[in-house]
């Protein structure tokens, strides 16, 4: 990432002697050195390359701000209230400098610690505070990241170990467009963040430490998206190899869209595909459910768009878009599918189960 560091601050979320959550504050900044710039890159990276993001804002300030824990809102059946008001003042107080960074991530941190215990979760760990500009666009980042044991071996053979942060299994991150924020906070867009492993949802204690509310299902605007690609590219009656061109420009566009960590936009999709009746960029507006006009890119639409794929009743089938109608063909009456040319390790097999 080629990005401009202003900030770069880590704390640390542990357990004490008495099993209590606490918070470690580190005093000040770290000093903006190559190897920050590479380690907020490196964060930046992952966060990007994350499927399933959720995008939304700010709550309204009116809302009433509720802690329940973690058994209440189960037995309850409802969703936490986020705190409406303390994270986005101290953001507020941050950026007009009535706090300094240090000092707003230090209480930004208590309210993440306070939120935790409000859910009755328990999250160690390092909180990262990354604010950076990158392609004219502030950013704040905020994450917990584990670490992981390295063994390595020096130049005399030994061997030592170390703890590094594991960037890969990041789970729990918030990134605030502050530029989004400052210009076109109506869009209510500037908010993204990585929904959660293992049935587990951010939004438990980190959306509620935000502020945030989910407003943009952006899973469900991708699968649109794909839909709508499908029917424009039926509707401009293409080739098979025409219509495969087509899909690898979207295929082009998305890769570059999640390298940057910037959102989709139709305006530039429109641009990428053939017309010869409607822009794609109009056909999506006359269509029954038009897909939004900017949103976040779901990496799972690179498979979607490769491959086509499906498995019951004990079958499993997976093969590229573009050998339909060539090895692979389909009969809709009969309902088969035929393949020529069977996978060697796959014949090898067959043959092996018929001796």
């Amino acid at each position: 990432m080629s990005a401009l560091i202003h900030h770069f601050v880590v704390h640390q979320l542990a357990v004490n002697q008495q099993q209590e959550l606490t918070l470690v504050p580190r005093a000040s900044c770290f000093d903006v050195s190559p190897e920050i710039e590479n380690l907020a890159g490196q964060i930046n990276h992952a966060f990007n390359t994350k499927p399933g993001k959720g995008v939304g804002a700010f709550v309204a300030e009116s809302a009433e701000i509720v802690s329940v824990s973690r058994e209440e809102s189960e037995a309850q059946d409802t969703q936490l209230v986020p705190h409406a008001v303390p994270f986005k003042t101290l953001l507020q107080d941050m950026q007009v400098q009535q706090l300094d960074f240090v000092e707003f991530s230090i209480q930004a941190s208590e309210l993440l610690k306070k939120s935790l215990i409000d859910t009755g979760t328990l999250e160690t760990g390092f909180v990262v505070f990354s604010h950076y500009q990158f392609l004219a666009t502030d950013y704040l980042m905020i994450a917990i990241i584990n670490t992981k044991q390295h063994v390595e071996i020096t130049g005399d053979l030994e061997l030592t170990s170390s703890d590094h942060l594991d960037l890969a299994k990041m789970q729990l991150a918030v990134r605030i467009d502050l530029t989004q924020l400052a210009t076109t906070s109506e869009q209510q867009r500037y908010i993204s963040f990585i929904k959660g492993r293992m049935g587990r949802k951010v939004s438990d204690f980190f959306m509620h430490f935000i502020g945030c509310e989910e407003l943009v299902d952006v899973k469900q605007q991708n699968k649109q998206l794909l839909t709508t690609v499908d029917a424009f590219l039926a509707a401009e009656q293409l080739a098979p190899q025409e219509k495969h061109q087509a899909r690898e420009s979207v295929s082009d566009y998305y890769k570059e869209k999640l390298e940057l960590g910037e959102d989709v936009q139709i305006q530039e999709l429109a641009a990428k595909l053939p017309s010869d009746h409607l822009s794609f960029e109009e056909f999506n507006q006359n269509a029954e459910l038009p897909v939004e006009q900017q949103f976040q890119a779901d990496r799972g639409v690179l498979k979607t768009l490769a491959k086509f794929s499906g498995q019951g009743g004990g079958v499993s089938l997976s093969f590229e878009r573009k050998l339909l109608g060539d090895r692979v063909s389909y009969d809709a009456g009969s309902d088969t599918l035929m393949i020529r040319g069977i996978p060697p390790n796959l014949k090898d097999q067959l043959l092996k189960s018929q001796s």
